[in-house]
């Protein structure tokens, strides 16, 4: 890389792991304060291996993707519209969203935003996002690697999040 050259998969990694920081902190806030409104956390177990998959994840391009790797604006603009769909998630679930599976007992269900329309678009975005920021930089490996570790990960979580909501979804139904 020439003087002058902006590392532009330093830049972009480095925005993806504030947002990701900034996620886990304010997830944790809301975490406590569910905890504290009689919460309960299911699916315990298979978290650690979620932050280590996306841990590995963000370490590969590191690792593997090279500094000044040419950029796919397409790919890149895509991975743009997927942190909107996640900024939309995290409105739309407010206090609600955290990073573990906390459901409260007699709390409504939210259903507006994304959730209007989808079960889980929180998942459908992690699991998008997974695969299209390697292939801003042409690393079909890494995309097809992360994608295969993360999609049983994020089933096992769907199934864990659905058993522990069976409950309140039961109540608003019936």
């Amino acid at each position: 890389m020439s003087a002058g050259t902006i590392p532009w998969r330093d830049v972009i990694l480095a925005l993806v792991v504030l947002e990701r920081l900034g996620a886990l902190w304010y997830g944790r806030r809301n975490a406590k304060a569910l905890l504290a409104q009689g919460g309960v956390e299911a699916g315990a177990g298979h978290y650690p291996l979620l932050v280590v998959l996306h841990a590995a994840w963000l370490g590969a391009f590191i690792l593997f993707v090279p500094r000044d790797a040419p950029i796919d604006l397409v790919m890149l603009a895509l991975f743009a519209l997927l942190m909107a769909g996640r900024g939309w998630v995290l409105a739309s679930l407010g206090p609600y969203w955290t990073t573990r599976i906390i459901t409260v007992p007699g709390a409504p269900l939210v259903r507006r935003g994304p959730y209007r329309y989808l079960r889980h678009p929180n998942y459908l975005i992690v699991a998008l996002e997974v695969a299209v920021l390697p292939l801003v930089f042409g690393a079909w490996e890494i995309a097809v690697a992360f994608t295969a570790l993360n999609l049983p990960l994020l089933a096992w979580r769907i199934r864990v999040e659905d058993r522990a909501l069976t409950d309140r979804r039961t109540a608003e139904s019936g």
